[in-house]
């Protein structure tokens, strides 16, 4: 992108990259997708006459959902053809996302993967509205449907994720404690220290992409999870190191072999135990966190 920084286009867009690119994830699950389509909305952006612009927010976010929902109906087949559990692409955020408790949960893997049940148009109503809370004539205007149908598609996407949404997590300082204590079991191999902060209804959802091994189906029940974990790290001689990081918003570690990462965990927790583990694997998907600085998403 051209660096023009006197240019109101740029200037526009620039001011509201951090929402857009959050528009775009939330609705993808993709990092790498989102920016693809930040980059399809620049090139449109760049051809409107300004003034004739009322709300350039309003006119961004609305250009940026009709590129990610275009990208969103074009991905079905891939996300079909996906080997094994799909898990969306973690991103390192920033400490203000974390403090931040209604963005934590719209972006944490726990929600995006219910995200996932919805149709695309569902999908797009529900993060502008829920997550973003524009109003239904926008919201109208950006999917190219009525103010009225906008309001019934609304409603039956905040039914479908209240029925399947997690539970209100712990405050930060429960689930720091308890990620401590699981940290602390992984490293060790501990299986009582893993018995004792897992839930027993703790769910394990794994995600290799066919490039590296996974549980093809989400595993349930803290003492199946501990059996998995020792049975696959029994096999490595390498030394197992789990960093403590802050993951779309929501507690994490970097798990890492002999220093070279190995994945990332998401976790989730309540009541002082660990209730969700979204464990990302899938070498394409880790690019970022290996590189990238943490991200503030407003």
């Amino acid at each position: 992108m051209t660096d023009h920084s006197t240019d109101p286009a740029t200037e526009a867009f620039v001011a509201h990259r951090s929402l857009l690119f959050t528009v775009a994830y939330e609705m993808l699950g993709s990092a790498a997708d989102a920016e693809d389509v930040l980059q399809e909305t620049w090139l449109r952006w760049v051809k409107v006459d300004l003034g004739q612009v009322d709300d350039q927010r309003a006119y961004l976010v609305r250009i940026t959902t009709r590129q990610s929902l275009n990208r969103l109906r074009a991905m079905k087949r891939r996300r079909e053809a996906y080997v094994g559990q799909w898990l969306p692409e973690p991103l390192l955020t920033a400490p203000d996302v974390a403090e931040d408790i209604e963005l934590a949960e719209s972006v944490s893997m726990a929600l995006m993967i219910v995200l996932e049940t919805l149709s695309p148009t569902e999908r797009a109503v529900f993060v502008l509205r829920e997550v973003f809370d524009v109003g239904y004539d926008e919201i109208a205007a950006a999917v190219d449907k009525s103010p009225a149908a906008v309001r019934q598609i609304a409603h039956r996407a905040r039914r479908h994720v209240d029925a399947r949404r997690p539970r209100k997590a712990v405050s930060p300082s429960a689930a720091r404690a308890a990620v401590e204590s699981f940290r602390r079991a992984l490293e060790t191999r501990d299986p009582q220290g893993l018995l004792d902060v897992l839930a027993p209804d703790v769910v394990l959802v794994s995600d290799g992409g066919g490039v590296k091994g996974a549980a093809l189906r989400p595993i349930i029940g803290a003492e199946k999870l501990v059996r998995f974990y020792l049975g696959g790290s029994s096999k490595l001689e390498a030394t197992i190191t789990c960093s403590p990081a802050v993951v779309n918003g929501n507690p994490a570690l970097v798990l890492s072999l002999d220093a070279e990462i190995d994945g990332v965990m998401g976790l989730r927790v309540e009541d002082g135990r660990i209730t969700g583990v979204y464990y990302v694997r899938n070498p394409e998907k880790l690019t970022r966190v290996e590189t990238e600085t943490p991200l503030t998403l407003r």
